[in-house]
């Protein structure tokens, strides 16, 4: 399966952003391919639940999702994809403004883990609204 995304505004962590969207959209597609009896069960395709979110470090400390601003001016640049469970799928990062050390790296996977597992309970919320629209309910 091949997902592509396009993010059509954005300010900072755009790969980040269409990583998390791109699981949303798979849930949703495999969702559609069992209700028409294409595939069993959906939930036998998926491995992970995944998401992705950028760090950095700017002006000294571990930031979440920094904007175009910091991240134009971070230390360090960082993505980090994440299963749910906090499990590492990807790491990416660089030095911008010399070399940063292991303590800054472990306070941004700190964050970054932090980071996804709100993702993954947004994921799992904007799924379950999707769910509910496609069978007739409503939610308050």
């Amino acid at each position: 399966i091949k997902i592509d995304c396009d993010v059509l505004q954005a300010d900072g962590g755009t790969r980040c952003a269409s990583i998390t969207g791109g699981y949303v959209a798979l849930v949703m597609a495999l969702r559609q391919l069992e209700r028409a009896r294409v595939i069993n069960d959906y939930t036998e395709v998926l491995k992970h639940q995944i998401a992705a979110v950028s760090c950095g470090v700017f002006e000294g400390n571990a930031i979440l999702d920094l904007d175009y601003a910091e991240d134009s001016n971070a230390q360090a640049d960082t993505n980090f994809v994440m299963t749910a469970e906090g499990k590492i799928v990807e790491v990416q990062g660089t030095a911008e403004d010399g070399p940063f050390d292991q303590t800054q790296l472990s306070a941004m996977m700190a964050i970054a883990t932090k980071g996804v597992a709100e993702l993954a309970a947004a994921q799992n919320k904007a799924l379950m609204a999707a769910a509910m629209k496609e069978s007739g309910l409503t939610s308050r």
